[in-house]
């Protein structure tokens, strides 16, 4: 059986728990909770972590979907090198953003959902997994003429394919002298009765 990816994991549920923070904390900032300022904490953590884990890593192995747009995020996390591509620092920077949010009911959630993928990334970095961009395949041009086909050489529609026989020498030679010069004889016989 083969290894799991953990990075792989760890990516859906720090993006899922950014989400979950936003919500939390738009809930605890609109609600005018007595600790509101918490809940514009996990506003502004939550949208890092989602512009931080948008950006799906390549996979060691087979081939990876990449998200609509992720191109333009991945050139800026590319942009901050072994800080976003390192794992352990992703794990430590996951668990240091979700304990402020930890404070406050409405975002309790995302902080544990938050702590939860700090978990999956030490151990995608401690199995020796690090963050790799999804670079572009480039597009190979068909070639000429290995793609050019001959075309049918009998137009459709086209009998099937035992009718399509060729035919044998007997048939091919009684074909070849054509009908004989005399009158052709009526297999079935006709009687004219008239009444």
């Amino acid at each position: 059986m083969g290894q799991i990816e953990w990075a792989m994991w760890a990516n859906e549920q720090a993006l899922a728990s950014g989400l979950i923070l936003i919500t939390g904390g738009i809930v605890a900032t609109a609600g005018r909770f007595t600790q509101w300022y918490f809940g514009a904490y996990s506003i502004v953590a939550g949208v890092f972590v989602c512009l931080l884990e948008y950006p799906r890593g390549k996979r060691k192995k087979g081939s990876t979907m990449e998200r609509w747009g992720q191109k333009y995020m991945t050139a800026v996390v590319k942009l901050f090198g072994p800080f976003t591509r390192n794992y352990y620092v992703r794990a430590v920077l996951h668990l240091l953003l979700s304990v402020p949010a930890g404070f406050l009911l409405a975002t309790i959630l995302g902080t544990a959902c938050l702590a939860i993928a700090s978990g999956i990334y030490l151990l995608a970095a401690v199995r020796g997994e690090q963050w790799t961009p999804i670079e572009p395949k480039p597009r190979e041009r068909p070639q000429i003429g290995g793609t050019i086909k001959q075309p049918p050489s009998n137009p459709p529609p086209r009998p099937p394919a035992e009718a399509r026989k060729k035919p044998s020498e007997e048939e091919a030679a009684a074909a070849a002298g054509g009908p004989s010069g005399g009158p052709q004889v009526n297999p079935i016989p006709v009687t004219d009765e008239v009444v």
